[in-house]
């Protein structure tokens, strides 16, 4: 089963080890970042650094100026962590490594861009801001992050690309010094906390029969069990949410379809010929965050397959075609919770439930040990 593994420019520009090392795992391809959000990253192997900080979310190559001239919104450029063309050149040493390279684009997730243009940002039923989630309701939004994601995507030498957070994001974010886990929010808690009303939103409801100030009371009044907390509060249970429920969703999940096929759409008309297009992707519509909620069927038709958590790749298996790609993604970082020594076993689970590729989180961030394992693991699955 091919495998790739996620890696950041910064993990590879400044250490000329760093490309064999990642081929000697008996990886097919590497998902090089070439437009990211803000991280502080370890890079244990590095022979110039051990911490990299990238302070805000930004393209890390340089962008057209043509492209974005005159437009409010367009995006960042790296600073020190990933100066110049950063992504090119790492992706010129992958490549001469022998390694295929594909490019990772996150698009509705950037801190920056909330704490500029606090007006592109969701807005919970309380009236809280989510500064590091662009609303996809938005239309200047959709345009910027259409246009972001044909130009991030298709790089020099690139193969492939892999669209992540393609879709509504929501409460779910880690931030510096989070203090959110106070009280324990299940997935429906999440979901509520994660429905937008921004004037774009609001004119969405109408136009789906919804009041939107009765659906924003209606939330509020869902969650209080959430905030009083007790059986149903530590167990994430929220109140009834009624009448409002499937014509939200279905709102929701036509904003999000429509980004989806835009993207799609702007980055097949830029790329060349058998470059591939697949979304970071969740089975359950509702879902926001880098895994998009999405309806299986409709993804495959509109992409070429999917990356997902490896639990999730069930249902993308009952509704993919023959050529769609369901690649199956595992945490090798034994400190972030992945686990490298079973990766050959769930990985072959994985594919038992229609897996046909692996993605490795995270080459870079790795110890030795971690990759010791994988290597391991990528031998036994030949």
């Amino acid at each position: 089963m091919r495998a790739g593994a996620f890696v950041y420019p910064w993990d590879v520009v400044g250490d000329p080890a760093a490309p064999g090392r990642l081929a000697d795992l008996g990886l097919a391809s590497v998902t090089l970042a070439s437009a990211y959000h803000s991280t502080r990253a370890l890079t244990p192997r590095h022979p110039a650094h051990r911490i990299v900080t990238a302070e805000h979310a930004a393209v890390l190559y340089p962008p057209d100026p043509a492209r974005w001239s005159g437009r409010a919104l367009r995006p960042y450029e790296a600073g020190e962590w990933a100066p110049g063309n950063a992504y090119g050149e790492a992706g010129r040493a992958l490549a001469d490594a022998g390694l295929e390279v594909h490019t990772w684009v996150v698009l509705a997730h950037n801190s920056r861009l909330g704490a500029e243009r606090p007006e592109t940002s969701v807005v919970n039923a309380y009236g809280d801001r989510y500064p590091w989630a662009p609303c996809i309701a938005q239309p200047d939004v959709v345009a910027y992050l259409v246009d972001l994601a044909a130009e991030a995507a298709v790089r020099p030498g690139a193969a492939g690309t892999e669209l992540e957070s393609c879709g509504w994001y929501g409460l779910a974010h880690l931030h510096a010094h989070d203090k959110t886990a106070g009280v324990p929010l299940g997935d429906r808690a999440q979901y509520l906390m994660s429905l937008c009303f921004c004037p774009s939103c609001r004119q969405g409801y109408e136009d789906g029969g919804v009041d939107p100030d009765a659906l924003a009371a209606a939330v509020r009044g869902a969650l209080e069990p959430v905030w009083a907390g007790g059986a149903a509060g530590e167990a994430g249970e929220v109140g009834d949410f009624g009448a409002f429920d499937e014509p939200v969703l279905a709102w929701r999940t036509r904003t999000a379809r429509a980004l989806q096929e835009a993207a799609v759409g702007a980055v097949r008309a830029a790329a060349p010929p058998g470059f591939r297009v697949l979304l970071h992707a969740d089975p359950v519509a509702y879902r926001c965050g880098a895994n998009v909620g999405t309806d299986p069927g409709h993804v495959l038709a509109v992409a070429d397959g999917v990356v997902t958590p490896a639990a999730s790749v069930g249902p993308f298996g009952d509704a993919a075609r023959p050529e769609s790609v369901l690649a199956a993604n595992f945490g090798v970082v034994s400190g972030m919770g992945g686990s490298p020594g079973t990766l050959a076993e769930d990985a072959k689970r994985a594919g038992a439930d229609g897996a046909t590729e692996l993605r490795l989180y995270h080459a870079g961030l790795a110890s030795d040990a971690d990759l010791a394992s994988v290597a391991e693991a990528l031998r036994a699955l030949g």
